[in-house]
């Protein structure tokens, strides 16, 4: 797990004026601002003729001795730098020497080079694993960026000065000389909807490239094409749908959902040091640890956060999870004035905006890990994605089935999930939504609610400027709504959009990759595999959302690895307690100190006497209400984090 970096040349006759040579100083800078990304070392490589940079901040997990980047092939004449781990490469490296490559190194990534000989372009699909690379090849004059299936490790560039520059982080491209701002376009839609756009950042010029993608810059010119895309199956006959399974079928499916996941957990635990479990009181992250128990020759470690308040604190539940399966676990307790004062912080790390305050919880986390000499850790992320888990997935399968009642005991089971996942509020319009799908996922009426509550407090000349914007209309323009989509059931098509937006630039881009590196931590995904994936996306509904029951397939094949608590317990998502509910005197003030500061009016994207009205009168609202302003607060706070870390000289 590392940092890259890659400069190019464009060459000119293209649009571009005749660029100046590669700078190594400012290469060299870049890969410095990821110094937490890759403590162990920075080295980079120039190729002959000064056009094309590859770099590399390197964290040592495997290969210590001899997995120096950037990597070569046997005639050195393509080279590689990768972030993130690939696996099962002991098994390929052999079968690749069995055909004629000479393996150099005990390093994952070299594997990428030598299937790159083989299959071109295609041996992405080869890949298994989590990572962002960017490869040269000197035959072809050919530079070629590509980033995971998922998106679980990012990848930004920008084209400027004739040159592609391309990153792990926009930092990297800042200290590299390139200009910093933000980007205006992509503030509109974080006001509207929370998220950017699946090609944006929030930097003015500097975009990411989206997951399951591949850049390639030939002869000057920039081709971007996916090689992987979510492909849910298209929707059967209502007779097909709601077909009863046999015993003995759902049994078979149990049972090799099970080895997928445990072998993706195994794989997993392979590392030169030894790796520990993020822990929390829900389903996910207690089917990791209690596989990675299993397969682990000694006891594990797993670290858990604890909050004050009740309701928010899981560490019982987590405590008796570790106990079931003899791990050391570790508490990190988090305060309101802790997730204030570390919010700057995380947002720098994770170049990202919090809607509440587990953004500076997971942040302490990983903190508290890497101070404890830890390298590597397991997370329970994406399950909810391949298993269809979140109670607004089954707010879609609910709604239009006559199931009033059942809407309305999953929304009053699921407190924590309004205005960030389950509607809350008046909305914004979702009409684009509504003609386009044929119905608005609940995720994004949500969103819209959110997005109401969002722009009331901005400033009406900046949104002015988007008046005729629909930033919903934006979002699913940009996505192959016929291809993906249409004919898809409307928990799949939900499923799409949130994997799209929430899982990729937030989850994993922002709670994850951000907080996790910022403090050289290397976080692994097992409900990410892609081999799981694929073998669950095919599978009827039935098998993870059945009745009442969310993610049963899961329940089905751990449930003797798990406590009853967790095993008979509801989706319960890592929830921070609202600043905006529980926050005392110490952190209010706190935050009115900042929300009042002048550097934050010069932001000119929110009204800050509407701001600062509105946590003056948060008193007056009752306990729901007031949460539900957590997200406001919380974003306009990272945007004044982001403001003086990225734009105060």
């Amino acid at each position: 797990m590392c940092g890259v970096i890659s400069i190019i040349n464009l060459s000119s006759g293209q649009g571009h004026s005749q660029p100046e040579p590669i700078d190594t100083k400012k290469l060299q800078a870049g890969l410095e601002a990821m110094h937490h990304r890759g403590p162990d070392g920075k080295k980079y490589w120039l190729s002959p003729d000064g056009n094309v940079a590859l770099g590399h901040a390197r964290l040592a997990i495997i290969a210590v001795a001899d997995g120096d980047q950037p990597l070569a092939n046997e005639d050195e004449n393509i080279r590689v730098v990768v972030n993130g781990e690939l696996y099962d490469h002991q098994r390929l490296g052999r079968e690749l020497t069995v055909r004629g490559h000479k393996i150099a190194t005990s390093s994952d990534s070299e594997i990428a080079l030598h299937l790159y000989e083989e299959h071109g372009i295609d041996f992405l699909k080869e890949l298994r694993g989590e990572f962002a690379l960017c490869l040269y090849d000197e035959r072809k004059q050919r530079l070629l960026l590509a980033r995971d299936r998922f998106g679980i490790k990012p990848l930004c560039y920008s084209v400027q000065n004739g040159k592609l520059y391309a990153a792990s982080e926009a930092k990297a491209l800042f200290a590299a000389g390139l200009p910093c701002a933000f980007d205006e376009e992509s503030v509109f839609h974080t006001l509207n909807m929370q998220y950017t756009l699946s090609d944006r950042t929030l930097f003015q010029n500097i975009k990411q490239l989206p997951p399951g993608h591949f850049l390639l810059v030939e002869d000057g010119q920039i081709k971007i094409a996916g090689y992987f895309d979510l492909d849910y199956p298209l929707e059967r006959s209502p007779t097909e749908e709601n077909a009863t399974l046999s015993r003995s079928l759902e049994q078979e499916y149990i049972e090799e959902f099970a080895r997928l996941f445990e072998e993706s957990v195994r794989l997993r635990l392979f590392a030169d040091f030894p790796v520990v479990c993020h822990l929390s009181g829900g389903l996910d992250s207690a089917s990791v640890l209690a596989m990675a128990a299993k397969n682990s020759s000694r006891p594990m470690n797993c670290f858990t956060v604890s909050f004050q308040e009740e309701g928010y604190d899981e560490l019982p539940i987590a405590r008796e999870m570790a106990d079931l399966v003899q791990a050391e676990l570790h508490t990190v307790q988090v305060s309101n004035l802790d997730i204030i004062n570390n919010l700057e912080d995380a947002c720098y790390l994770s170049e990202g905006l919090a809607v509440n305050g587990h953004l500076s919880a997971k942040h302490i986390l990983n903190k508290t890990i890497h101070q404890a000499g830890f390298r590597v850790s397991l997370t329970g992320e994406g399950s909810d994605e391949v298993l269809a888990g979140y109670p607004h997935l089954r707010s879609d399968l609910l709604t239009g089935c006559g199931e009033e009642e059942k809407l309305k005991s999953l929304y009053a089971e699921n407190p924590m999930s309004k205005g960030i996942m389950l509607a809350s509020g008046a909305s914004l319009s979702l009409k684009s939504v509504e003609q386009t799908l044929g119905f608005v996922p609940s995720f994004l009426k949500a969103k819209g609610t959110l997005g109401k509550k969002m722009t009331a407090v901005a400033s009406p000349d900046f949104l002015s400027a988007f008046a005729q914007r629909d930033a919903y209309e934006d979002l699913l323009r940009h996505f192959d709504v016929d291809g993906q989509l249409t004919g898809r059931n409307r928990v799949h098509q939900s499923l799409y959009l949130w994997s799209k937006t929430a899982l990729a630039n937030y989850i994993l881009r922002t709670l994850g990759d951000g907080v996790e590196m910022g403090q050289s931590l290397e976080g692994r995904l097992p409900f990410l595999d892609h081999k799981l994936f694929e073998f669950l996306r095919h599978l009827p509904l039935t098998m993870k959302i059945k009745g009442d029951t969310e993610k049963y397939i899961l329940k089905q094949a751990l449930e003797k690895h798990l406590t009853r608590t967790i095993y008979e317990r509801h989706k319960h998502p890592f929830v921070a307690p609202p600043l905006s509910r529980f926050a005392d005197q110490g952190a209010r003030r706190l935050m009115q100190e900042k929300l009042s500061d002048p550097q934050f009016a010069r932001l000119g994207f929110f009204d800050q006497n509407k701001l600062l009205n509105l946590l003056d009168n948060l008193e007056t609202l009752d306990g729901e209400e007031r949460a539900a302003m957590d997200p406001v607060l919380m974003t306009a706070l990272s945007y004044l984090s982001l403001q003086r870390r990225f734009m105060t000289p």
